[in-house]
C-alpha cells in the first residue's frame, strides 16, 4: 500500500513543472505583491492552454528575507525539499548575486527576473544564469541623452549604498563624462537602503549647488527624499533624471509631491495602447480587479519565459535549458524580446518619459519605449567583461 502511495506520487510529480521561485517579499511588498499576481496570471493561463509539454506548471513561493545567506539557504531547500526544477526570482542585486553564485556551484538553472546590476551578466556572470530585466547599464543608457540635452556642468547624485546603486552610478559617470567631458559630479550621498535621513541628505546636496542630480532612490527612501526636498524647495528648477522613478510602485505614493519635470524610466500602463499591451492589461484586470505595476510586468514575463525556455529545450533537464535560452525569442505584454547568448541579458526594454500630476497623481508623459537592444554595449566589450568560462 505504501509503496503504490510512493509510486502514484511519483506520477503525479512527472506530470507537474515545479518552478522555484526565491525573493525578498517581507521588505520590498509595493514591487513583489503585484509581481507575484503578475506570475500567478501567467501560470494560469499557461497551464489552461494546457501545459507546457503536456506538463502542468506549479509555482512554489519562498522569502529571502532580503539576506544572501537566507536566499542561499532557501535555493537549497527549494531543490533538495521542495524537488523544484527551475529556479527563479530576487529583487535585490546583492540577494541575486548570491543566488546566481548558488546556482553555479550546483550547476542549476537560475532565471534571476529582477536584479538589475552588470555584474549579474558581465563580471559576474556564469553559464547557469540569465537575467530577465534590464540592466543599470541598460536603464542609465535611456536617460543618458536626455542629461546631455540638459546640458549642465555641475552634478549632484543620491543612491542607496548597495549593490544596485553603486553600479549604476558608476555606469552614469563613466557615460555622462564620455558624452559630455567638462561635467562635473560635485556631490554625491549614498544612503542606507531603507534608512534614509531625508533632510540631512538634501541639506548635504543642497549645500554643493549643484545645478542638475541623478537619483537612484526608490520605494520608502525616494518618498522621503522627495518631501524633505519639495518642503526645502530643493527640487525647485532642478533638472532630474531618475532610475525607476516611473514605475507605479514608487510613482503612485507621491501624488501631488510628484517632481514634475523629472525625466524617469518607469512603466505607464495607462499609455501603451498595442494589441499585445491591451490583452494583458484586460486580463490582469478582469483576473484581479486592479491595474499592474511594473512587478506585473516582470513577474508575467518571468514564467512566459520559462515556459518558452523548457517547450523549446522539450525538457527541465539544466544543460538542454541552458542552451535553449540562448538567443531564445518570446512575445510579451511589450513586444518581443530575446536572450542574447553573448551574455544571457534579454533585450526587454523600458519606457522612457516626463513626471507630470494629473488629478492630483503622478503620471509619465512624452513617453517612449526604448528596445533593451538598443541600449546594449558592443560585444566586444562583453567579451572582456564576461569570465571566459561563462558562455
Amino acid at each position: 500500500m505504501a509503496a503504490a502511495a510512493v509510486s502514484f506520487q511519483a506520477a503525479a510529480a512527472s506530470d507537474v513543472i515545479r518552478i522555484g521561485e526565491l525573493n525578498s517579499y517581507k521588505t520590498q511588498p509595493a514591487f513583489l505583491e503585484p509581481y507575484k499576481k503578475g506570475m500567478d496570471l501567467a501560470v494560469e493561463q499557461i497551464n489552461a492552454a494546457g501545459g507546457v509539454n503536456g506538463k502542468k506548471l506549479e509555482l512554489i513561493v519562498r522569502d529571502d528575507n532580503s539576506n544572501p545567506g537566507d536566499a542561499v539557504r532557501t535555493a537549497e531547500e527549494l531543490i533538495t525539499r521542495d524537488r523544484v526544477d527551475v529556479l527563479t526570482g530576487t529583487f535585490l542585486s546583492h540577494i541575486g548575486l548570491a543566488v546566481s553564485d548558488f546556482a553555479k556551484q550546483r550547476k542549476r538553472f537560475f532565471l534571476a527576473s529582477e536584479p538589475l546590476t552588470d555584474k549579474m551578466v558581465w563580471e559576474q556572470g556564469n553559464r547557469y544564469t540569465y537575467r530577465l530585466r534590464n540592466s543599470t547599464y541598460m536603464q542609465v543608457s535611456m536617460l543618458i541623452p536626455a542629461a546631455v540635452q540638459m546640458n549642465r556642468k555641475r552634478w549632484a547624485i543620491v543612491y542607496p549604498n548597495y549593490e544596485y546603486g553603486q553600479s549604476a552610478v558608476a555606469t552614469f559617470k563613466r557615460l555622462l563624462k564620455e558624452a559630455q567631458p567638462d561635467v562635473e559630479f560635485v556631490v554625491e550621498q549614498a544612503t542606507p537602503l531603507g534608512r534614509i535621513d531625508a533632510g540631512n541628505v538634501v541639506q548635504a546636496l543642497a549645500d554643493a549647488k549643484p545645478d542638475a542630480m541623478f537619483n537612484v532612490l526608490f520605494a520608502t527612501d525616494l518618498a522621503k527624499f522627495v518631501r524633505a526636498a519639495n518642503q526645502r524647495r530643493f527640487l525647485k528648477d532642478l533638472p532630474v533624471v531618475s532610475m525607476l522613478t516611473g514605475e507605479p510602485e514608487y510613482l503612485d505614493p507621491l501624488g501631488r509631491e510628484t517632481p514634475v519635470g523629472w525625466v524617469v524610466t518607469g512603466y505607464p500602463w495607462y499609455a501603451i495602447d498595442t494589441p499585445e499591451h491591451n490583452r494583458f492589461l484586460k486580463a490582469y484586470q478582469d483576473r484581479f480587479n486592479d491595474y499592474p505595476r511594473l512587478g506585473t510586468l516582470i513577474g508575467y514575463n518571468a514564467i512566459l519565459s520559462l515556459a518558452a525556455g523548457i517547450e523549446k529545450a522539450g525538457s527541465t533537464d539544466t544543460e538542454a535549458l541552458i542552451a535553449a535560452f540562448k538567443d531564445l525569442t518570446l512575445d510579451t505584454p511589450v513586444g518581443p524580446i530575446t536572450y542574447r547568448g553573448l551574455d544571457h541579458q534579454s533585450t526587454m526594454g523600458a519606457h522612457v518619459g516626463t513626471l507630470a500630476i494629473e488629478n492630483g497623481k503622478g503620471v509619465m508623459t512624452d513617453v517612449r519605449y526604448v528596445d533593451g537592444a538598443t541600449v546594449q554595449p558592443d560585444d566586444e566589450l562583453v567579451r572582456k567583461l564576461r569570465p571566459a568560462d561563462a558562455q
